[in-house]
């Protein structure tokens, strides 16, 4: 059973800042609702409020409402119209779908002066003979019957028969009620003849008085049942549950709730037991697996410049920051993204104290900047060059020496040693400029040409 509790109201007035005392307008449709309270002391200046499709069975609680303009109890189990004379402002009533059978009920909203529509479809009064004359006669100050007009010309011929149309209502308000009674007594009944065994199934005997072993018995036969079996004996349930024909009442509607709830319930169970094993983040011998549930793109850079490892995760770009876990440790990194784990290796110790998290305001990317610590944990490889055939015999007695562990040297010979001279590295001929041997070729000199020796040459 649900109630209506402070936690539910200001759960449905996230528009009005989850305040309830100021709220004018609330919907609580579809929250499989028993009872109404609560709410004309807490919400004194609503004018809108809508109870849809709940399990309502009786107007109550709603009195001091003295500003509701329209209020909406469709699809509800309400039988009789009442407990609305304080809903002074009120202007529009919607009862579809419900069980109301006292048409009579509809006088004790001659008070509301304001009231201008209302909704009985689908309620057993409407299929009384004379139900719309009664209704138009006995409600002056409505303008609309269940989304038509009422005409003045209705208005008038419905005042003038209505005695003779009182007295046909309340015949079959006498007829309905015994049937209502007849229907109370049947399903009283079948809830009494039924009994739910352990299995989830209806037994009929209530004088069976077994022993423990028997128990045991049935209990041994029923875990030794087979998935296949179990699961059609349950959908033989369910096609029995819903094909059985019976009259539509408050008690059928909240026996076929019921029954959805316990299907929900047994489901929830059985996805429970079905969980899945928690995948291996740390190995037993301390090895960190890497591992990236939410399937997201990243880079995993070392910022030379500053000494750091950056890792560049692709989270979506709307996701709330709140949805997002960071954990960072000397050798890993790990992230939590709406519960799924991303955890990767890092390629040197860094330091978790001074590490840092920010999300781009462009991307929606999460990038960690994690300073390191000190040298790099993870040893590289080099792979072996391959060696030239050449090299192999002349190498064979160094590989000979490397096997004995027996060090190398480098031998020079003396004779062969000699001293740069640096004064000699450029030679001159003279005290002069260094000057560079030109050579004059006739072929090139035209006639009547001197070559004059003191002028340079051209380059």
């Amino acid at each position: 059973m649900v109630y209506i509790t402070e936690e539910l109201i200001r759960r449905r007035a996230e528009h009005n800042d989850c305040e309830i005392f100021t709220l004018e307008e609330v919907s609580m449709h579809q929250q499989d609702i028993e009872r109404i309270e609560h709410i004309d002391r807490w919400c004194r200046e609503l004018r809108i409020l809508y109870l849809q499709n709940n399990l309502i069975p009786r107007i109550e609680n709603l009195g001091r409402l003295k500003k509701l303009e329209y209020l909406n109890l469709a699809l509800n189990n309400i039988e009789v119209i009442e407990n609305l004379e304080g809903c002074e402002s009120l202007q529009k009533l919607d009862l579809t779908v419900n069980f109301v059978g006292l048409l009579s009920s509809v006088e004790s909203l001659k008070h509301n002066i304001h009231l201008r529509e209302l909704f009985l479809v689908g309620n057993p009064c409407t299929e009384f003979q004379g139900y719309r004359q009664y209704v138009v006669a006995a409600l002056p100050q409505l303008k609309w019957l269940d989304g038509t007009e009422i005409s003045r010309s209705e208005r008038i011929g419905a005042s003038q028969g209505l005695e003779q149309v009182r007295r046909r209502v309340r015949e079959q308000e006498t007829e309905y009620l015994r049937r209502r009674e007849e229907q109370r007594e049947e399903g009283a009944r079948r809830k009494k003849e039924k009994k739910p065994g352990s299995d989830g199934r209806w037994y009929t005997d209530n004088n069976n008085t077994d022993s423990q072993d028997d128990k045991e018995n049935r209990e041994l036969q029923e875990n030794l049942r087979s998935p296949e079996k179990a699961a059609q004996e349950e959908e033989e349930q369910e096609r029995e549950f819903w094909h059985t024909p019976c009259s539509f009442t408050p008690e059928s509607r909240l026996e076929a709730h019921r029954h959805l709830e316990e299907k929900k319930k047994a489901n929830k169970k059985e996805t429970e037991k079905k969980t899945k094993t928690p995948r291996t983040l740390i190995t037993a011998d301390g090895r960190v697996m890497n591992v990236n549930e939410p399937k997201l793109a990243f880079t995993l850079t070392e910022d030379e410049e500053n000494n750091a490892v950056v890792l560049d995760l692709a989270v979506y770009r709307h996701m709330d920051t709140c949805l997002m876990d960071v954990d960072v440790q000397p050798t890993y990194a790990r992230v939590s993204v709406k519960g799924k784990i991303f955890q990767v290796v890092l390629p040197a110790e860094v330091k978790p104290d001074s590490s840092t998290a920010q999300r781009s305001q462009t991307t929606g990317h999460l990038v960690l900047r994690m300073p390191r610590a000190g040298e790099e944990l993870a040893v590289k490889k080099t792979a072996p060059r391959p060696r030239r055939q050449s090299q192999r015999c002349s190498s064979s007695a160094g590989d000979q020496n490397r096997k004995n562990k027996i060090p190398e040297r480098l031998e020079v010979d003396p004779s062969k040693r000699t001293s740069v001279d640096i004064a000699n590295i450029v030679r001159s001929t003279g005290d002069g400029p260094l000057e560079t041997p030109r050579t004059v070729h006739p072929e090139d000199l035209s006639e009547g040409c001197l070559d004059d020796p003191e002028v340079p040459p051209l380059i």
